[in-house]
């Protein structure tokens, strides 16, 4: 491994991402890089991971970690001891700050809460259910596994377990009713977690609530009254002290993911495991995706990457933008010139600017830039207007 030394001072703590692929089933709604499979050598998979590490860290040496988060896929099915070891290596690599953020995204199943003493052994101190939904039915209808009862008992283990919790809810599914919702998001709130992940239901291409779509056995609410959704969860949260600060994640002020914050604010970090992508400076990685080709890369290459391409200034310019407008406290505009990015005035278009602050839908104050409370709902229309 590689011998950690005192970070640069002006570098802020780089994160780490680690992604697991396997799943039980897979959910009708996800397009992510999960994949179902008879069987997994467990060995092969923590040697793999553990080689994939190894090549981030010596491409970013000397520098502090400050979260690692294993995401997937279905990180909790990961036995305890790859989760330990995966740990062990990156923090022997990079210093870990003293508060370092470890979390695992989990399924809220009784097979797997029952691992999760070993996995906050293991060091990871920061947990986050897929419960998705508080009602049987639409549990059922998001082809979820587990029921509100199990996932529930689940909860009550993680927050045994574990210093921090949060978990998923997905709304905006077909026939849910403003009460409904309220109600459900309301229960939500009433367990004390301190984060919460509240994502619309939408439809993407090649999952199977896609070809249902198509053939017309689903139809997902209209904008309009999603909107009104949207701007119900947002006021509830917000009631109850977990305010949005990003647009689909609430937490309590200091509880907020710092994991995902480093990508909102266009900080690097590395990833590893298939479909893994990273950041390194002025440097896009992206892993093979297949969980096959990934682990053949490695046993070939060393390591798992597939890309590795330098962005332009104005490429990460533009992503500097796109991820900081996602959360509510905006973009410091004159970071982008510290960066040695392009000049603001070729990445924002100032007469959109002007115009959607006027309809209370932007805020700018100097070099400071932010998208409203009122905007957030509309950010994928705005975001195209203001960025060149």
């Amino acid at each position: 491994m590689y011998a950690s030394s005192p970070p640069p001072l002006a570098l802020p703590p780089l994160a780490l991402y680690v992604h697991w692929p396997f799943c039980v089933s897979k959910c009708p709604y996800c397009d992510f890089n999960s994949h179902v499979r008879e069987s997994v050598d467990q060995a092969a998979w923590r040697a793999a991971l553990l080689a994939d590490l190894a090549y981030e860290a010596a491409a970013l040496p000397d520098r502090q970690l400050g979260s690692i988060f294993f995401g997937g896929g279905t990180p909790s099915l990961m036995p305890p001891e790859t989760v330990a070891a995966v740990i062990a290596a990156a923090t022997e690599a990079w210093a870990p700050t003293d508060d370092i953020e470890i979390t695992l995204e989990a399924n809220p199943s009784s097979v797997e809460a029952a691992r999760f003493a070993d996995i906050a052994a293991a060091g990871v101190n920061r947990v986050s259910l897929g419960l998705q939904a508080l009602d049987d039915e639409a549990l059922r209808f998001l082809g979820r596994a587990h029921g509100v009862a199990e996932g529930l008992a689940a909860l009550d283990t993680a927050q045994a377990c574990f210093d921090r919790v949060s978990f998923d809810l997905i709304y905006a599914r077909p026939g849910q009713s403003l009460a409904d919702w309220h109600g459900e998001l309301t229960r939500a709130l009433s367990f004390g977690t301190e984060h919460l992940s509240l994502y619309q239901l939408t439809v993407e291409q090649g999952t199977r609530f896609a070809t249902e779509e198509r053939e017309g056995r689903l139809t997902l609410p209209d904008p309009d009254y999603a909107a009104d959704l949207f701007e119900l969860t947002r006021e509830t949260t917000a009631r109850a002290g977990l305010p949005a600060y990003e647009i689909s994640n609430h937490a309590r002020p200091g509880a907020e993911s710092r994991h995902n914050l480093v990508y909102w604010r266009y900080q690097d970090y590395a990833g590893v495991g298939p479909g893994a992508h990273g950041r390194r400076g002025g440097l896009a990685t992206a892993r093979h995706k297949k969980p096959e080709n990934w682990i053949t890369a490695v046993e070939r290459n060393g390591h798992g990457a597939q890309i590795e391409e330098t962005l332009t200034p104005a490429e990460r310019a533009k992503e500097v933008l796109l991820m900081g407008l996602r959360l509510r406290e905006g973009v410091d505009l004159s970071r982008i010139s510290t960066l040695g990015e392009a000049p603001v005035a070729d990445l924002i278009d100032e007469a959109a600017t002007t115009r959607l602050a006027a309809q209370g839908l932007l805020t700018r104050d100097g070099d400071h830039l932010a998208v409203a409370d009122s905007g957030m709902l509309l950010l994928d229309a705005i975001l195209p207007e203001v960025v060149r």
